[in-house]
This record gives C-alpha cells, sequence and structure tokens, in this order.
C-alpha cells in the first residue's frame, strides 16, 4: 500500500459518511475497509435505543465479512458533527477496535484521517495492543 491507496480510502471514508443516520447525536461516521478485493464503505446508524446503535467502523466490516471476506488490509475512519468541515481525527471505540481485530493481523494499517492531506496511520497494534484472541 502506498499514499494514493491511502488518500483513495480516506476519500471513500469521507463520501460514505454524507450518508450517516445521526439524529441524536449529530456526529457523522464514515469508514472504508481495504480488503484484498474491494472496498466496503460503511457509516454509523443510530437509533432511538441507543444500544442498537452501529459504528461506521464495524458497518464497514460486517459489509466486507458478508461479501466473503476475511481479511482487512487497511481501514480509514473520518467523523465530525453533521455538515461541519473535519477538524478532529475520529479514533475507533473499543467494541469497533476487537471487531477491526477480528479479521486484521497487527500491522494492518488504520487511518484516521480529516482530509486526504490530513490524516495519521496506525497499526492495530498501536490501537489494540494485546488485543483478545483465542488463537496464540
Amino acid at each position: 500500500m502506498d499514499s494514493r491507496d491511502y488518500d483513495f480510502l480516506v476519500d471513500e471514508a469521507i463520501r460514505v459518511r454524507r450518508n450517516a443516520y445521526v439524529p441524536y447525536s449529530g456526529y457523522s461516521v464514515g469508514a472504508a475497509v481495504m480488503t484484498d478485493n474491494g472496498i466496503f464503505k460503511g457509516c454509523n446508524v443510530e437509533n432511538q435505543s441507543y444500544g442498537l446503535t452501529i459504528c461506521a467502523e464495524r458497518n464497514a466490516v460486517f459489509s466486507a465479512v458478508a461479501a466473503g471476506e476475511r481479511h482487512i488490509r487497511a481501514i480509514a475512519i473520518v467523523g465530525s458533527f453533521r455538515g461541519e468541515e473535519i477538524t478532529d481525527y475520529a479514533y475507533p471505540c473499543g467494541a469497533c477496535r476487537q471487531v477491526i481485530a477480528e479479521f486484521s493481523d497487527s500491522d494492518t494499517v488504520v487511518i484516521v484521517a480529516k482530509s486526504v492531506d490530513d490524516y495519521k496511520i496506525h497499526t492495530m497494534a498501536e490501537l489494540l495492543p494485546e488485543c483478545f484472541t483465542f488463537l496464540s
């Protein structure tokens, strides 16, 4: 992967963020997952019963899994309040980190971005060290 791949993935996350359903928090998140066979996108979808809300990251990962994918090469995440310019990095919550880890290895790239020109790159090992796993 190179910077063009990162830029493309960030752009896809920015685009899908526009589809977020966030009538309660007003905080829109978009995520784009890259596998060996394609790009899978997701946005957060809130629910009146707040525990039923789905984060963008899990939405994107589950879309990839539904398509038969089992390994994430990279994921890009963007977020900000609805209609606002993206001014902060949106890091995945703990639950999303664990779900991403399920389909990743320690070197899987996690990109948190403000734009295609402003992003930070991490590995899963950095974001979730010593993650839970049944496998050794």
